[in-house]
């Protein structure tokens, strides 16, 4: 059977050299979820396996960085494992409109949940027109 050229072009495109001065270590990308409404921005993300107090939520330059590590917390020595945690990593460029300083983080059930309001300055607002 001939070889299918479209998929061995594929696969040479998706193949790239790891640069030497990356980490070894591997990131896991958590599903996230935002929601942008009048009041702010409203993003979950899902965390399974992480500690309340290892996540690390940060904003820097209008960058919104995530990122925790997970392990597994059952004694034992592994016998059969299916999956395997490891550390999650996530990054998103946000609006420098929103009031980073006003920003709340709650995690719960391996759900992460942050509302990040905006500036009262960016808050859509009615004008009054006056009859004179």
């Amino acid at each position: 059977m001939a070889p299918n050229s479209l998929t061995e072009r594929n696969d040479e495109m998706n193949v790239q050299p790891r640069e030497e001065t990356r980490s070894n270590e591997r990131f896991i990308r958590p599903a996230v979820n935002i929601i942008e409404t009048d009041e702010g921005l409203f993003v979950t993300a899902d965390l399974p396996g992480a500690a309340k107090e290892s996540i690390d939520v940060n904003v820097e330059k209008g960058v919104l960085t995530i990122s925790a590590p997970a392990s597994h917390t059952m004694a034992g020595t592994p016998v059969y494992r299916e999956f395997e945690l490891g550390s999650y990593f996530r990054q998103f460029t946000i609006p420098e409109s929103l009031d980073h300083g006003q920003a709340k983080a709650d995690f719960a059930n391996g759900i992460l949940t942050l509302r990040i309001p905006k500036a009262e300055i960016a808050k859509p607002r009615r004008i009054e027109v006056q009859v004179s």
